[in-house]
């Protein structure tokens, strides 16, 4: 290695690893500050709270990473760029990706960090948290909430509920649709009821309408409807808040058996909104990589202080830039305007494009 990329990586990696620790600082404080009334209502304790913020710190970490790594480059090149070094850089021969490859790099690296991150740690910190947020929200008498709100989960015989309302204080659940599938997943019975109550062991369920299916997916039979039906179901109301599936806790194989299971259902679009977001958690964590070309064309053209400050200020300007767009396409990627893949890639292609033209119009 040379040492003009020794002195490159020394300076850039001081001052990421500065923006990270006050972005986690800062995180936790305006967090804190957020939800200080219900922190002092509730009583929750301070070894609650430290437990809480430091399983939060993965989540963080990935959030703020872009945009460390961004404000450590900008800084990094635009003090080489003062001090007329870039201008010596190439004079002596060096061309742009010569004197950036070294930042690319790294930001690269970066990236598989995040992504590494993001499949191992964040999942299991995203459940922990939920544990903790149990704990930090209580009722005035100190017992936790019992009311949950539109959740799903598989259990067990293979079957896939969807909820909109559980209470554990009363042991019922509202607006209850649950699909039954085979050992290849596709789905051979359908059951909508309109509510369900526990009782000494014993889910009785109320309005209930069930279509039955054939190997091709059609309704086979008539549609059977009971005013009251006790239901073969094992799980407790307990039971449904354990193993309720969230997305952001599972990593990328669960995720996409998950899908599966989905897509031979009638829930679709249920089922596209979470490819969008399997495509987005493989692509997310090249953020980095993304809004670093982005910030090094800006900032190998800072001549002054207030050119410095004006680069700065454009960087981060395009970071929110494609931050929005990179939103607003998986909006559309939900709803079915544009396909899963293409929602999930469109603000990296389109930024990713905008970076490596400038680079090379330097």
């Amino acid at each position: 290695m040379r040492i003009l990329e020794r002195y490159m990586i020394k300076s850039v990696i001081s001052i990421f690893l500065a923006c990270i620790l006050f972005f986690i600082f800062l995180y936790i404080i305006v967090d804190i500050f957020n939800h200080l009334d219900e922190i002092i209502k509730e009583k929750t304790k301070l070894s609650t709270l430290i437990d809480y913020y430091l399983t939060y710190i993965p989540i963080i970490f990935v959030q703020i990473t872009p945009l460390a790594y961004l404000v450590a480059v900008i800084f990094s090149l635009g003090n080489l760029n003062r001090h007329n070094e870039i201008i010596a850089m190439r004079s002596a021969g060096l061309s742009i990706l010569q004197i950036s490859r070294t930042l690319i790099f790294l930001s690269i690296l970066l990236s598989l960090t995040v992504f590494l991150v993001n499949e191992k740690f964040v999942p299991s910190s995203t459940q922990i948290l939920e544990t903790l947020k149990t704990d930090i929200r209580k009722d005035t008498k100190g017992k936790e909430l019992k009311e949950f709100i539109n959740f799903c989960m598989y259990g067990s015989k293979n079957r896939l509920f969807f909820i909109n309302k559980l209470s554990l204080r009363e042991n019922t659940m509202q607006g209850i649709t649950i699909l039954q599938h085979d050992e290849n997943q596709n789905i051979i019975k359908k059951i909508v009821a309109k509510k369900g109550v526990w009782e000494d062991g014993i889910w009785s369920f109320y309005g209930v309408f069930t279509y039955n299916f054939d190997e091709d997916g059609q309704i086979k039979g008539e549609l059977n409807y009971n005013q009251e039906e006790i239901m073969d179901i094992s799980e407790s109301p307990q039971d449904f808040i354990r193993q309720r599936q969230n997305p952001q806790s599972m990593n990328i194989k669960q995720l996409q058996s998950y899908i599966l299971k989905l897509s031979k259902s009638s829930v679709k679009a249920v089922a596209r909104n979470l490819k969008v977001d399997l495509y987005n958690r493989y692509l997310s964590p090249f953020n980095t990589l993304v809004i670093t070309i982005l910030g090094i064309s800006f900032a190998l053209r800072i001549r002054s202080r207030l050119t410095a400050l004006s680069s700065l200020g454009i960087s981060l300007g395009m970071g929110f830039l494609y931050y929005v767009i990179n939103a607003i396409s998986l909006a559309m990627g939900k709803v079915g305007i544009l396909t899963s893949w293409l929602s999930a890639s469109l603000a990296h292609i389109l930024f990713l494009s905008i970076g490596i033209y400038l680079l090379i119009h330097l």
